[in-house]
């Protein structure tokens, strides 16, 4: 059986960016034929995103030829009260008591709440008698992974709160095949089990704050294998920093067409151009090449910063045109003399102030 494994869409409004990964998942899981889509938390980014979103998500979860289950993240744990449906291809996992059974998979769910320690591990050692070896068992959780090396930006717009932290040590003597994971946005990651599974975050399959660069990625994996990265053609933000070179012969505005040229249909940039230019080589003032390069960015960039100089007069003063004779002549290898260039500008640049 293949399975597909997100978390994090933090759902909003329909029709938004949020809404069309979504949609996209929904894509992938059919065209993949996969058997379930696992969801990790944090479907909805509110509790009452989920109420006004039902209706919508009642047509998406329904006819997809796949099941979708799912756990409350701590985002949306109010959200699933009360039995509401959300979709006839949905499940959803609100306690540990009661695994869903599907085909040749056995899946848990451990939704989040606000524990930590004891309780936590108390809570998964209830789990142990429970785990046979007939079938595969998958166990859903949304919280922090205290093993990984994370910043607290890789969490999305959460604060300094713990939220239910574990160790892979808790699952070493567990018959857990997969800990599909979910509340860690910024990639995929994976770490192997004491026991021979699996804990894998898969990160948000849309980019949720402009902290989180690059083009998303899903879980998708077959039963028995290890996970597999997927890339996902969803929106998605991505840092560019051009710094400009006075001594370059290549137009400006070029540098920065080509640049955005090279990034995915779907990339939101957030934009710096910073460092040098000589105005009277490009016959072009500050001014207007901003003018310039806005009209380039403005169907791309979510995000502007110009922070570059025109150093013409640097470049003409004789000190530094002494200095780039000697320079010229010698046999220092090209970035090294762009480093020497650098320092020299910035020199002359503090001595006019």
């Amino acid at each position: 059986m293949k399975i597909l494994h997100t978390g994090d869409v933090h759902l909003k409004e329909y029709g938004d960016d949020r809404w069309k990964t979504l949609e996209r998942l929904i894509e992938v899981g059919k065209t993949e034929r996969i058997g379930l889509f696992a969801i990790s938390g944090d479907l909805f980014d509110k509790g009452p995103n989920a109420e006004n979103l039902r209706p919508k998500t009642r047509e998406i979860f329904s006819g997809t030829g796949f099941k979708t289950v799912l756990i409350p993240g701590n985002h949306d744990k109010d959200a699933y009260s009360r039995g509401m449906w959300f979709g006839e291809d949905m499940v959803i996992l609100t306690d540990l008591d009661t695994p869903f059974e599907h085909g040749s998979v056995r899946v848990w769910g451990m939704p989040f709440e606000h524990i930590e320690g004891e309780r936590i591990l108390h809570k998964l050692r209830s789990l142990a008698k429970r785990l046979t070896t007939d079938k595969p068992n998958i166990l859903l959780y949304h919280g922090e992974l205290l093993d990984a090396f994370f910043s607290r930006r890789d969490f999305g717009d959460e604060g300094e709160e713990r939220y239910m932290p574990v160790r892979l040590s808790y699952f070493k003597d567990l018959k857990i095949d997969y800990v599909l994971a979910g509340h860690f946005h910024s990639s995929i990651n994976s770490w192997k089990l004491e026991n021979g599974g699996y804990f894998v975050y898969p990160g948000s399959p849309t980019s949720i704050t402009k902290r989180e660069i690059g083009q998303r990625k899903a879980n998708l994996f077959e039963i028995g294998k290890p996970p597999s990265e997927y890339l996902l053609d969803t929106p998605h933000f991505e840092e560019v920093i051009i710094r400009f070179d006075p001594f370059s012969e290549r137009e400006p505005t070029e540098i920065v067409k080509e640049c955005f040229n090279n990034f995915h249909k779907q990339a939101k940039i957030i934009l710096t151009v910073s460092g040098f230019l000589n105005g009277k080589v490009i016959a072009m003032e500050e001014k207007t090449l901003v003018e310039q390069l806005k009209k380039i960015a403005s169907r791309r960039c979510v995000e502007e910063h110009y922070e570059f100089k025109d150093i013409q007069d640097i470049l003409e003063d004789d000190l530094m045109k002494r200095f780039m004779g000697r320079l010229d002549r010698t046999e220092a290898e090209e970035e090294k003399k762009k480093q020497m260039r650098n320092t020299a500008i910035k020199a002359i640049m503090d001595s006019k102030r």
